[in-house]
């Protein structure tokens, strides 16, 4: 081996890589992305929760605890609500993600030290158990020395027993699909490229916008396999309840299933190779998977990093899912987000079609 030779080969790599902008771009994005996203956006310290309080009690002493609770800056006030079972209702939509019960006697109940406020918890996102686990500890009356820990009781939904799983499983199906189709379908125009396959489209008389309905159909049924593949082997292996309608599953399934493949097609017309295609998809995976607040909490990250996630659709099928399969409600309950996805769609399959230009180059 000569050392000549050697470095040569190393030049010309070197040149090759330089020419490749797509690999220097990703190269430098990538590290520089996880830098910002685990150094700004991705924050443990959950605060600013959305919460209602239903004071049946009306007191200066209950109003003067509830002014204390927004005060810690943990919880925000986003509804008011006159019983328990409006706190269950907005729990169940997922507006709320910490209800608050002030009984009617609590006075009584704060000077004999029984149970004086209870703290009811959306359960599908394990941080927030935490957290009003927290709260439930601080020290809280607004009356002066006196203290209401012990006599609070935090009651969480939907997941009691704090399983891990139950919490993880329904958003990994999103992870999956968001993984796999939108790189599947980022390939498959260039593939046809590199293959030489356009120049018999170009004598054929399908649109453009035919073509790529035509290359998303085909994956729709890949991605609603990799659905119930996730979900029996959650239920068996897991023990992962499903409280919603199947149909709600597989409705919301199907609406990121859609936005994935339109946002691969949209990669597609922009990518060279199936190399840079393949970059592309896992550029866009990274903020995905750590903003989406399938890892992370999402209320702990800065309204930045939330704004940008808002943008993602898997942010949109995880509030979907862990609505439907652990909280029990139906898409229309949770609109905002079928919307969401759905303009996302419309929007990236428009792009996609004005982008593609059916010829060689």
């Amino acid at each position: 081996m000569k050392a000549q030779q050697i470095f040569a080969v190393m030049v010309k790599e070197l040149r090759q890589m330089a020419r490749d902008r797509m690999t220097v771009a990703m190269m430098l994005g990538i590290p520089t992305l996880q830098l910002l996203l685990f150094g700004y956006a991705i924050n443990l310290d959950v605060r600013n929760l959305p919460a209602a309080v239903a004071d049946l009690s009306g007191t200066s002493g209950s109003r003067a605890l509830t002014q204390d609770l927004f005060a810690t800056g943990v919880i925000r006030p986003v509804a008011g609500v006159r019983t328990p079972q409006e706190l269950q209702t907005l729990l169940r939509k997922g507006e709320i993600k910490i209800g608050i019960v002030i009984p009617s006697d609590f006075e009584r109940r704060r000077i004999d030290g029984r149970e004086a406020l209870q703290v009811i918890v959306d359960g599908s996102d394990t941080s927030v158990q935490a957290t009003a686990r927290q709260l439930a500890q601080m020290p809280l009356d607004g009356r002066g020395p006196s203290r209401l820990q012990g006599q609070i009781s935090v009651l969480p939904l939907y997941n009691p027993e704090r399983r891990s799983a139950v919490n993880v499983v329904p958003g990994l199906i999103g992870v999956i699909l968001t993984m796999t189709l939108v790189m599947f379908t980022a390939m498959a125009i260039v593939r046809e490229k590199e293959r030489g396959n356009l120049e018999l489209l170009i004598t054929t008389p399908v649109s453009s916008g035919e073509l790529m309905v035509g290359k998303v159909l085909p994956y729709i049924g890949v991605g609603l396999v990799q659905t119930t593949v996730v979900l029996l082997l959650g239920v068996w292996l897991f023990k992962v309840p499903i409280n919603g309608s199947l149909w709600g599953v597989y409705g919301a399934a199907m609406l990121l299933i859609v936005a994935n493949l339109t946002l691969g097609l949209l990669v597609s017309t922009a990518a060279s190779t199936q190399f840079q295609a393949m970059q592309m998809a896992f550029f866009l995976f990274l903020p995905s998977i750590l903003l989406s607040g399938f890892m992370f909490p999402f209320d702990g990250m800065p309204w930045v990093a939330q704004w940008i996630a808002e943008v993602l659709p898997l942010t949109h099928f995880v509030r979907l899912i862990r609505g439907v399969v652990l909280r029990g409600a139906s898409l229309l309950e949770l609109w905002p987000d079928v919307l969401a996805l759905l303009a996302f769609t419309v929007v990236m399959m428009s792009l996609a079609i004005l982008r593609f230009h059916k010829r060689l180059d």
